[in-house]
């Protein structure tokens, strides 16, 4: 397989890690004029949150979900594809997890491709057949191999740091600025919403492109387009079918999903994925150029 870099991704990884850390460093200066008593540590938390997010991205994502790490035993033909397609990819085998899960979706975790994990839920496995199955492995396969998988990860946890102040930032009403006046905890609260503002379309830029170029590296992975965008379709119409709450119970995964769970125009909206339509009008487009080769 020749695989072919995605400048285009990797400078708009670059871009958005910049320009989130350009945000978090004026959010830190903002915090440090209102909390000065307390800024240190609040560091030191965000600090350990975030080690413990870059290091235990791939356990807790898993847990996260209710999934398990499967063996060969368990699931022989899950783990003989994913072997296949890790050697047609040049890729570790990463690790092989289930969730029991109604959801029909997939998603792949982890801080690199050496610490990589794939996991799939039930739902997905009854849905699918073999081919299409293969397609959406080699989709996850793809965001590992183009690394997008930790830019995510990270990304995500900055986006949620800022959630939790907009969320619970009353609880430092106590707090006293430098001149010992009481501390402005509005103005904190707001900065944060910007920032979380910002940060979810900094994260919905990237992760809408980033699923395009997955889309195309799984498909020349396993060299039929068509297998993934019939899976696209399949899994996308399968969602009507599953009890609103067990979407309910999985939606903060929707960045990392093959298939973002998602109602109605706003879901529709702020989705951090293009829509399926067009998803597999590009994937028809691979397939035309495939076969004129």
């Amino acid at each position: 397989m020749k695989w072919k870099t995605d400048w285009g991704l990797r400078g708009r990884m670059v871009l958005t890690m910049f320009l989130l850390f350009a945000l978090y460093i004026a959010f830190v200066g903002v915090m440090a004029v209102f909390f000065t008593d307390r800024l240190f540590p609040i560091l030191v938390v965000m600090a350990l949150f975030l080690g413990a997010q870059f290091f235990f991205s791939d356990k807790l994502a898993l847990y996260s979900m209710g999934a398990r790490e499967v063996s060969e035993q368990e699931y022989p033909q899950l783990h003989a594809t994913v072997s296949r397609l890790s050697q047609q990819a040049d890729l570790p085998k990463p690790t092989v997890a289930v969730a029991d899960s109604k959801v029909p979706n997939a998603f792949a975790t982890g801080r690199s491709q050496k610490s990589a994990a794939v996991c799939v839920t039930t739902g997905i496995m009854n849905t699918l057949n073999e081919e299409e199955l293969e397609g959406v492995i080699a989709h996850e396969l793809a965001h590992v191999k183009n690394r997008d998988v930790m830019v995510m990860t990270i990304a995500s946890f900055l986006s949620t740091i800022a959630f939790l102040i907009v969320r619970w930032g009353w609880l430092f009403g106590g707090g006293r600025g430098r001149n010992g006046n009481q501390a402005p905890v509005i103005v904190a609260i707001l900065a944060s919403l910007v920032v979380w503002i910002v940060s979810f379309l900094l994260i919905r830029a990237l992760s809408r492109y980033r699923e395009f170029a997955a889309d195309r590296g799984g498909a020349v992975i396993t060299g039929k387009p068509s297998a993934l965008a019939s899976a696209l379709l399949k899994i996308s119409g399968e969602m009507d079918q599953v009890p609103k709450e067990d979407l309910r119970e999985e939606a903060e995964m929707n960045a990392f999903f093959i298939i973002p769970i998602r109602s109605g125009v706003v879901g529709r909206l702020f989705s951090t994925h293009p829509s399926t339509e067009k998803r597999v009008e590009r994937l028809r487009d691979l397939e035309r150029e495939l076969e004129t080769a």
